[in-house]
């Protein structure tokens, strides 16, 4: 029999809600837990509800939790027993793995042989094509050059898929339309996996256009006992990156199941794997399934699994890294319903989804639903990690019910001050493809214009009740009880910057507290009736209703109907502040906070309009920047490595 591996206390190498989830299970069980840090987080909500934590910061904030040997020396620091990786970082490091064992420590996880046999797409291509296992048509060879790729391209047909072969979260991933487009893209995805996870191998794979994503997902014991625990379908994705995720599918079959789950089962128990996983698979229009890879460790995904069968599956890992046997065998797993997540990400989806840094204002999460989150009004989102800063999930006895409370308690959740996808992912919710069941991985893409639309009306109602809002929480303002919420005399008007757009609000007293606002060429008859530091009851134009807010100086960030508004008072600005700088001054800016990974081009060099310039690393991804004209690059004010802000100065174009 396999011995058991008994440990007390659990150091989480990882951080933000994957902490706290790991936390919350372990203590359940009755373990100590040890958080770890980069400086980044110090101040940070995992580091305080841990036990014990411990810095690990001695190098770049980025780089911090990549640091094995300043993980197990916290480990053997703390008097941790075993380490619980969580995902992304080195949840699917073989070489981490194995040091926790060299180490004396318990990993929560797979064996370094499995996350070695498995954790390498173009390894487990090869492992699943021998076993039988349909498999994407590709190349994993170890030929890496560029000419020979480009050769493999053209064998597979194009549009063709480059993956990093050590990759995950959408990152060294680059979809190639053309032979043209190719070199560009092999480059980016190279360089991206380079520098996310130290290795540059990538496999080509044909494109399976308007397919499904569907996982299975898997645990096995270390006593040869091995289950599935159904399907999700994370279809709905931008950048490669899930963004929505359900379970179960709404295209897959009780008997398709069960062969998608006899083959996710089968394969793991090939290699003797042990605790939890997941295998990946296209499901293309004629309901054929080809494997993709497999994720050797706990999903972002995992609790819509969790709402669907009531496992905990931290629990269960935890058990089986132990050496406790599974307890529940494949007919006593039950589905009950269905469950749908989104990731609420730091990012403007108006904007490619650009990430976003900076300081949340207010954060109420919907009291309705489950939300993992590691957030708190006044904590910082770092330009160090990944974007996804919650996840929101809901669970209905039909999918139709699971998707209503969803977007309700997707609109009922406040985040302000930092600019976030959730009103798309609203918006997606409640697109008629997605609504019927039928999104595919081209649902973004083929949806975007009228996913990422502007409301007009919707902003114009916002903006009015922003300008008074502005007005009542001026200095001397009363917000007691009773007291009148406006002063007897109002400006006659305010100039506001709403994202970006200029505007002004003008006012008149109708009387009985009644103001008319007027924002452009739309009218509004509001009143404000009652008022604390973050919340607003107010009618609007004969409809009352609630709206969050916070306040920063001439800033006023607005919840309103499950929308974000970010308002910048201007009225005393010598000028309109312009929402960006022209592109004609010739100046390439940063376009978020990160690191400068590659500069393409010297002093005297002369570019095109669109040429890739500087690729920028921010929250995981490589944005690259391209000449915003045609010229001689007459100044480079960065170098390789060096870290940016926002707006800063990169490099100057001048007309030749």
């Amino acid at each position: 029999m396999p011995s058991p591996t008994p440990f007390h206390k659990i150091l989480i190498a990882n951080r933000g809600e994957i902490a706290l989830r790991v936390m919350r299970s372990a203590r359940s069980l009755g373990y100590r837990t040890v958080a770890v840090y980069s400086t980044a987080d110090a101040q940070s909500r995992h580091v305080r509800e841990a036990d014990q934590a411990v810095w690990i910061g001695q190098s770049q904030p980025a780089q911090s939790y990549l640091n094995i040997a300043a993980l197990i020396a916290a480990a053997q620091a703390s008097g941790a027993d075993a380490v619980h990786p969580g995902y992304g970082f080195l949840a699917e490091n073989a070489h981490f793995a194995q040091a926790c064992v060299d180490a004396g420590l318990v990993f929560i996880g797979p064996s370094a042989k499995a996350i070695t046999a498995m954790g390498n797409k173009a390894h487990a291509k090869r492992l699943m094509s021998d076993a039988g296992v349909p498999c994407v048509p590709g190349y994993q060879g170890d030929d890496q050059s560029p000419e020979h790729l480009a050769q493999e391209a053209q064998r597979i047909g194009f549009p063709v898929m480059i993956k990093a072969t050590a990759g995950g979260g959408g990152r060294g991933m680059r979809l190639a339309a053309s032979a043209a487009a190719f070199a560009d893209l092999l480059r980016s995805a190279k360089s991206e996996a380079r520098n996310a996870f130290g290795d540059d191998t990538v496999i080509l794979e044909r494109a399976i256009v308007d397919a499904r994503h569907i996982e299975i997902q898997i645990m096995a014991d270390r006593h040869g006992h091995a289950i599935h625990l159904g399907e999700r379908d994370c279809s709905v994705q931008r950048r490669h990156q899930k963004l929505i995720e359900e379970a179960p599918s709404p295209a897959v079959s009780a008997p398709l199941r069960e062969r998608m789950g006899a083959t996710a089962v089968a394969a793991v128990k090939a290699i003797a794997y042990e605790g939890a996983g997941t295998l990946e698979f296209l499901l293309d229009a004629q309901g054929q399934f080809y494997f993709m890879e497999m994720n050797t460790r706990l999903q972002v995904e995992h609790p819509v699994t969790e709402a669907l069968t009531g496992l905990d599956l931290v629990e269960l890992q935890l058990r089986i890294a132990a050496g406790e046997p599974l307890t529940i065998a494949q007919e006593d797993v039950r589905f009950d319903g269905h469950a749908i997540e989104v990731r609420l990400c730091a990012e403007d989806a108006g904007q490619s989804f650009m990430p976003q840094s900076g300081t949340i204002a207010l954060w109420q999460p919907a009291p309705s639903l489950r939300t993992e989150h590691a957030l708190e009004s006044g904590c910082t989102v770092s330009p160090y990690y990944d974007s996804m800063i919650a996840k929101i999930i809901g669970h209905g006895s039909t999918r139709e019910e699971a998707r209503r409370k969803l977007v309700a308690g997707l609109q009922d959740t406040v985040v302000l001050g930092v600019t976030t996808n959730q009103a798309f992912l609203a918006r997606c919710l409640q697109q008629t493809q997605f609504v019927q069941g039928e999104a595919t991985t081209t649902f973004i893409d083929t949806n975007l214009p009228e996913l990422i639309a502007a409301h007009e009306a919707g902003e114009s109602r916002a903006c009015a009740l922003a300008a008074l809002l502005l007005v009542a929480t001026s200095p001397g303002a009363s917000q007691q009880p009773g007291a009148r919420l406006l002063p007897h005399s109002l400006p006659t008007s305010l100039r506001l910057e709403v994202n970006g757009h200029s505007m002004n609000a003008a006012f008149k007293d109708l009387g009985n507290a009644l103001q008319q606002v007027q924002i452009g060429e739309r009218t509004h008859e509001m009143a404000l009736i009652a008022l604390d530091s973050t919340k607003a009851r107010f009618i609007c134009d004969g409809v009352m209703e609630s709206a969050a807010y916070a306040r920063d100086d001439a800033h006023l960030f607005l919840h309103m109907a499950g929308t974000a508004y970010p308002v910048l008072d201007t009225s005393r600005a010598a000028t309109v502040r312009k929402g960006s700088d022209a592109v004609s001054d010739g100046k390439l800016r940063a376009t978020m906070n990160g690191r400068i990974v590659a500069v393409f081009v010297g002093l005297g060099d002369a570019v095109t309009a669109g040429q890739p310039l500087v690729t920028l690393e921010a929250m995981k991804m490589e944005h690259v920047h391209t000449a915003p004209m045609a010229g001689i690059v007459t100044a480079l004010h960065v170098n390789t490595g060096e870290q940016v802000a926002a707006r800063h100065v990169l490099l100057e174009i001048r007309d030749p």
